[in-house]
């Protein structure tokens, strides 16, 4: 029985349509998906509003130049296909705190934001320290049959599952 909580679209269509996504990714625009770079370029875009010379005058930034570029409208799209998603799905909904987090630390909208901008903070910091994002070296590394693909997309998976785990204490839903 589907309920509102477990709708969503199959894993198997939406798996084979972010493959399919990968490959007319590759095949039209001759790059490989990845993400992380881009928040970098949006915060030197941010800074060049206020500070021009520093950012001109930064290392990082002749080598990442702060551009609206494919990569900037791959994340936008992330954020529209998702919506368009759940949208599609009948599982979208609005909710400063979702219910699992709402059961194991209580309905507090500060708390759940500062703790997610935290979890933000540290995997973009980390993102940046590896030299790409789970997208960058999972997704794209499998694309090519990549052994450090493979080796980061199990690292990431062990890294959710122990943070799941410590986070939610092995509770099922």
């Amino acid at each position: 029985m589907n309920t509102k909580e477990d709708a969503g679209w199959n894993p198997y269509a939406a798996g084979a349509l972010a493959g399919i996504v990968g490959v007319l990714s590759v095949l039209i625009a001759g790059k490989f998906f990845g993400a992380s770079t881009t928040f970098a370029r949006s915060a030197g875009l941010i800074e060049q509003l206020f500070v021009p010379e520093h950012v001109a005058g930064l290392a990082y930034f002749k080598k990442y130049v702060p551009a609206i570029d494919w990569q900037w409208m791959f994340v936008c799209g992330i954020f529209f296909g998702s919506l368009l998603g759940a949208l599609s799905s009948g599982s979208f909904r609005l909710q400063a705190v979702p219910d699992m987090w709402a059961q194991r630390f209580g309905e507090r909208p500060l708390l759940r934001a500062a703790v997610a901008f935290a979890g933000g903070f540290v995997s973009l910091f980390g993102a940046r320290l590896a030299g790409g994002c789970p997208s960058g070296h999972g997704l794209s590394g499998l694309m090519q049959l990549s052994i450090s693909g493979f080796i980061a997309l199990a690292c990431f998976f062990a890294g959710g599952l122990v943070t799941a785990r410590l986070q939610y204490g092995g509770r099922k839903r």
